[in-house]
């Protein structure tokens, strides 16, 4: 005969924090680094992860579990984890954490660094909590907290891919809070602000790459290189933004289905909202030095129609 499974529709804090498993992703700095910290500071039984081991050696010698692992790599993703599941039976929270911010122009963006943008920051994170979900859904109970951006609610110029990559990984949290909630497992999207991390040092290097010699925007080049840094002006600390975050997803029942944390965070999103789409292109286009290249004689094709 058939046994209906009941399954915990509670937060994993409701259990005991020494048992539960922490899966984070991205952890070499910023956000990755400091939630590392602050889940193992609360009791978890955290495991971090990098691309290169080293950058997370300190991790280790607090007592975090360490793992190098490259999300583009699905082979590494599959082996990764089944050592974990084997070591540690269960894996009650992952942070879908490791990104990076392409800047530059969009028309300008050479394929191939679209491509490894979203399988990043859309793809990687999914075949993660592929992996992971099974686990949680044995158990009856989980929490996937997806690391999106403010930046995928309200796009700015020379950030369309970033931008694109962010609202698409939204996008998958909204389907998969609901598809996922009858078995108990939690989805979370947080959207930050400006937090303080290595984001404007890599997206700048990239940016960098990207405009070359002939681009139709030289002339504002400095502008689109202050796009890149811009998320570090007054930033929140990484160590006060996971505080907040562990605090606001882990001692809720259930986790809220939306967070926002930093500088703008809550700014940009009622802009986008409320704003007519002429006035808010303005402001972007007038910050971001894209006025001062309609100024130098660009027209509109249908001047003069009648």
């Amino acid at each position: 005969m058939n046994q209906k499974r009941t399954f915990n529709s509670g937060n994993t804090l409701n259990k005991s924090r020494k048992n539960q498993v922490v899966l984070i992703t991205g952890c070499s700095s910023g956000i990755g680094k400091a939630l590392s910290e602050e889940f193992h500071r609360c009791g978890f039984r955290v495991i971090a992860t990098a691309r290169r081991l080293d950058s997370i050696d300190d991790l280790q010698k607090k007592g975090v579990s360490t793992y190098s692992l490259d999300v583009t790599d699905k082979d590494g993703i599959n082996r990764v984890i089944d050592t974990i599941l084997e070591q540690e039976k269960h894996i009650d929270v992952l942070v879908n954490n490791a990104g990076y911010g392409l800047m530059g122009p969009a028309i300008e963006i050479p394929e191939e660094e679209l491509n490894q943008q979203f399988q990043t920051n859309v793809i990687a994170p999914l075949i993660i909590a592929q992996k992971t979900a099974p686990s949680m859904k044995d158990r009856g109970y989980g929490v996937i907290i997806n690391i999106g951006s403010i930046s995928g609610i309200a796009t700015t110029p020379f950030s369309g891919a970033y931008c694109a990559s962010k609202a698409a990984l939204h996008a998958l949290s909204d389907a998969l809070r609901m598809e996922l909630a009858p078995f108990g497992i939690h989805v979370v999207s947080v959207q930050p602000g400006a937090v303080k991390s290595k984001f404007g040092e890599t997206a700048g290097g990239i940016t960098a790459r990207i405009i070359k010699t002939g681009s139709w925007y030289q002339p504002i080049e400095s502008a689109i290189k202050a796009r890149a840094e811009i998320s570090q002006i007054d930033a929140l600390p990484a160590e006060d933004f996971s505080k907040q975050l562990v605090s606001a997803v882990m001692t809720k029942s259930p986790p809220p289905a939306v967070v926002r944390i930093g500088k703008k965070s809550l700014l940009l999103p009622m802009l986008k909202k409320w704003l007519p789409v002429k006035v808010l292109d303005k402001i972007f286009k007038k910050k971001f030095g894209l006025a001062r290249l309609e100024r130098s004689g660009v027209r509109s094709p249908f001047a003069g129609w009648k």
